[in-house]
């Protein structure tokens, strides 16, 4: 069967500045969250390798939009640094910063890839995480501000714009399960911060709108199909609360302007929900997105507690339900997650059927495997799970299209083997091969693969 996707479809990969860039604590940027933490903790950090130097895009952006072009990429997405452009968290613009992007960004362009830009990737700048970070509403507005320069700066060539990636995780990360800084278990704190975090998504979008420029803004969400172990109504119940915690709470908000009542009713009768201002209402209702990014991993699956919560534990979403290990389910053993292919074809369904089929892309979807290199053949990485990870997703992605979803592209995580938070360089996920001691940049043959894929416009499989 040839699988054949629509005219201008969008092929390529994300990245981000924290997770490529390097030279964190150079060229006139000021620390984030990261180098703070590890700063404080290297050991948390797989081999005690920080976000130093990460991937060293800061040097060579030229010769990785040459390679981009090389894997035919029509489009690529990654993001600005906070910290880069104004390392203050206000004030005054870093003109290395500004140079620095117009460099990448022109140099995108004229190789025929259209740049798409988020603003924010996990790196908090740390002056602004001293203020409290998301929780506080002084953050949210000198965000709001940052992005206007950004817009204003840059606007004129880039024309799509994403506010945040996958804002649930520092709320997951940082303020719940302690695997991002700052390393709080607070439910209550957590609210706060992912509610401040869509105030700020809504004013960035009311304020790209007010400067009247001619592109679209969007968000990159995680969207996690929650499934029951079966169909007893406790199951359900418990799929729904693990829904509305992990995905609906981001997606009403971005594609309806308003929170689920249900989350709302819940949240409020645990004493969880977090302060809100009279004028709030009617700026979420601003922030209603032009394009959704959906990255798309593993699936939740999900079954009804077994047992009493403890009064006396903290308060948190595993109140309502547990995870279900479904036997037989097809496991990337590297990386400890799922393998659920039709998953990308329910969230497109879910979007189409009860999202009034918003306008979207898979912003990301990747395979990390550890020590790759054990799979080198006269030099090059023969990563064919990667390629047969891609293929089978897309099969999906392509049945959802002709059932008349509105998916607009396929974005890979990622193009280059980058520095991943916690894991650092633990599990790899490039198109490239990186090489952390002499920085060379070798294409994998999934990268021929999906170069080949990508100027055909699709592929043929049984």
């Amino acid at each position: 069967m040839i699988y054949h996707f629509p005219t201008d479809f969008w092929w390529g990969s994300a990245s981000s500045a924290p997770q490529t860039e390097g030279d964190s604590l150079h060229g006139g940027k000021s620390a984030t969250i990261w180098d703070e933490w590890f700063a404080l903790q290297p050991g948390r950090f797989h081999q005690q390798v920080g976000p130093a130097e990460t991937s060293t895009f800061y040097q060579h952006w030229r010769e990785d939009i040459a390679l981009l072009k090389t894997l035919h990429h029509n489009t690529f997405r990654t993001s600005i640094s906070w910290a880069r452009l104004l390392p203050d968290g206000v004030g005054e613009v870093n003109p290395r910063a500004v140079a620095f992007y117009n460099q990448v960004i022109d140099e995108m362009l004229a190789q025929g890839i259209t740049p798409f830009i988020n603003l924010f990737h996990f790196d908090m700048p740390l002056v602004m995480q001293r203020q409290g970070g998301w929780e506080n509403r002084a953050v949210v507005k000198a965000y709001g501000d940052y992005a206007a320069t950004c817009f204003r700066l840059f606007g004129d060539r880039v024309k799509h714009w994403f506010t945040f990636n996958e804002p649930i995780v520092p709320v997951e990360g940082g303020y719940l399960y302690d695997f991002h800084y700052p390393n709080v278990v607070d439910f209550k704190r957590a609210a706060s911060v992912a509610y401040h975090t869509m105030l700020a998504h809504a004013l960035a979008v009311k304020t790209y709108r007010a400067q009247g420029q001619d592109g679209e803004i969007g968000i990159i969400l995680n969207l996690t199909p929650s499934y029951p172990r079966s169909q007893n109504p406790a199951d359900v119940n418990a799929a729904n609360i693990a829904d509305l915690m992990f995905n609906r709470s981001f997606l009403d908000p971005a594609l309806k302007g308003v929170y689920p009542q249900e989350l709302v009713a819940l949240l409020q009768q645990y004493g969880q929900l977090p302060a809100c201002q009279p004028e709030d209402k009617a700026l979420l209702t601003e922030g209603v997105v032009d394009l959704l990014g959906i990255n798309y991993y593993q699936p939740r699956r999900i079954q009804c507690r077994d047992s009493l919560v403890n009064p006396d534990s903290p308060f948190m979403p595993e109140w309502f339900f547990a995870s279900y290990d479904m036997p037989g389910r097809k496991m990337n053993p590297y990386r400890g997650w799922e393998i659920y292919e039709p998953g990308i074809y329910d969230i497109l369904t879910n979007l189409r059927l009860n999202y009034d089929n918003p306008r979207c892309f898979i912003s990301e979807n990747g395979m990390g495997v550890e020590n790759e290199q054990r799979f080198s053949e006269h030099g090059q990485i023969q990563d064919d799970y990667r390629i047969t990870f891609i293929r089978e997703h897309l099969k999906w992605i392509h049945k959802g299209i002709t059932e008349g979803g509105n998916c607009l592209g396929y974005h890979m995580w990622t193009f280059i083997d980058n520095w991943s938070w916690l894991n650092a360089y633990k599990n790899r996920y490039g198109f490239v091969q990186l090489d952390l001691t002499t920085q060379k940049r070798t294409l994998k043959k999934s990268g021929e693969w999906f170069a080949a894929m990508a100027a055909r416009n699709g592929f043929e499989a049984d």
